[in-house]
């Protein structure tokens, strides 16, 4: 094992802080600028920029650029994929720091319909196609540079750290957003108040980008880059050599299934009048908190369990699991059980999911070659959290208000789609003993269970 991979060396160990730090301030910043947004598109959006006439309208049209974001996410995974595996790990960071964190600073300063018309709904899906553009590269480009600076042994550990920041950023938002939407006066906070969090992205933007800028490139892209091993096309050579494995994520990625559930679909059955089942909107808000706040406890755990016993346990025991809490979930909001509904929504996203959530941010990289793990990584996952963006729809098609077996309907098709998840991550090959020079080839030999520094 090269001294590298091992990191005996302080000056490896400091850099394996600094993007482990890195990796969880920008995964922070992109989700704090998410929740905001959805949040704003739901409260405060509709009356600010689309025309007064038609609640209704301007409430779909609200939700509507809120959902406009995942329909760049494609674009950017190939662009932004493409830029991190031709320019490096670290400048793709900075860049999607940049777009996400300037964009929501922008949406802070937009006009209002009844100041400039038209223009306004216009300019808030530009800015929401380059949110969406931006977080694309975030999380692929964020897990490859702390996978890559990691000691050998601790990959799964430190690159949980990217997915810790991602509920941190979402606590952080609903730190910020709720009680100024809760205690300021409704038309200070209407004319003004709700800019304030998107405002304040600038603070974290500067310090996202003083950590990254001390963080050197990994030293997986250096030797490549010294080689004049740069892949042209990494996009085409991904599809080309690594399809399989670019098939198990995207399959693998059907787990956002189980948020979409807890909060989406489930917060709609639970609060929605046309269900019947009339849970407080002010209880249901604290379910997704909850659940972030147990998810950055336990999420390093399950990240440093899955270097003692590999990658696939934790996920197929966390996608089975949580598809079939997920009965037990929507049975409890049918009986209109608030505490059995908070303490399964817990259970099902706030622990068991993170078997997955948890564990995914190193075995993505981990399946793919240096030369094109960032498109790889980003194609595939943005590809099937893209395809369980329109879940919600499908839900509600099969199980509308008026129906019955709801929670039996949605458990099953959510049991169904776990499995697939668990099932693709049964065909892969097993990478947490492999070295970092041999990830991506299907046929590489692990190292032993004793080296020197795991």
């Amino acid at each position: 094992m090269s001294a590298d991979e091992a990191h005996p060396d302080p000056h490896g160990q400091r850099q394996s802080r600094k993007a482990a730090a890195s990796g969880w301030i920008g995964s922070a910043l992109e989700y704090y600028d998410f929740f905001i947004y959805a949040t704003a598109a739901s409260l405060i959006f509709p009356q600010i920029f689309f025309p007064a006439g038609n609640p209704t309208v301007a409430i779909v049209a609200s939700l509507a650029t809120y959902g406009v974001g995942y329909v760049s996410r494609p674009i950017g995974a190939f662009v932004l994929g493409h830029w991190g595996d031709t320019h490096g790990r670290k400048y793709v960071l900075i860049l999607c720091m940049f777009l996400m964190g300037f964009s929501t600073i922008a949406v802070g300063l937009l006009p209002t319909y009844g100041q400039v018309g038209i223009l306004a709904p216009i300019l808030l899906v530009v800015l929401r196609l380059i949110q969406g553009f931006a977080v694309a590269g975030e999380i692929s480009g964020a897990s490859s540079m702390i996978l890559e600076h990691a000691p050998f042994g601790r990959r799964g550990f430190y690159a949980s750290f990217t997915l810790q920041g991602v509920q941190a950023g979402q606590i952080l938002a609903a730190a910020v957003f709720l009680p100024l939407a809760h205690y300021m006066p409704a038309e200070a906070f209407n004319s003004w108040g709700w800019r304030i969090p998107f405002l304040l992205s600038v603070v974290v933007i500067i310090a996202g980008f003083i950590i990254r800028r001390e963080v050197e490139e990994t030293p997986a892209f250096t030797k490549e880059e010294a080689r004049g091993d740069i892949p042209h096309s990494p996009v085409v050579e991904a599809f080309r050599t690594s399809w399989p494995d670019m098939l198990r994520v995207v399959c693998m990625a059907l787990m956002n299934v189980i948020p979409v559930v807890a909060t989406i679909f489930g917060a709609a059955y639970a609060v929605q009048a046309a269900y019947g089942i009339g849970f407080e909107k002010d209880v249901y808000l604290w379910i997704p908190v909850l659940g972030n706040i147990v998810a950055v406890v336990v999420i390093p755990y399950v990240g440093r369990l899955s270097d003692r016993i590999g990658r696939r346990p934790p996920i197929i025991v966390g996608a089975i699991g949580s598809g079939l809490l997920s009965f037990g979930y929507l049975y409890a909001i049918s009986i209109h059980n608030v505490p059995l509904a908070i303490v399964m929504s817990l259970l099902m996203w706030g622990v068991v999911y993170q078997g997955y959530n948890a564990v995914y941010p190193s075995f993505y990289p981990e399946l793919f070659p240096t030369r094109t793990r960032v498109s790889a990584m980003a194609i595939s996952q943005n590809l099937g959290t893209a395809i369980t963006a329109m879940l919600p729809a499908l839900f509600t098609a099969v199980a509308p208000p008026g129906s019955t077996n709801i929670p039996l309907t949605v458990g099953a098709i959510t049991l169904a789609i776990t499995l697939v998840a668990a099932l693709a991550a049964l065909s892969a090959r097993e990478t947490y003993r492999i070295r970092m020079s041999d990830l991506g080839q299907p046929g590489a030999t692990p190292v032993g269970p004793e080296p020197a520094h795991a």
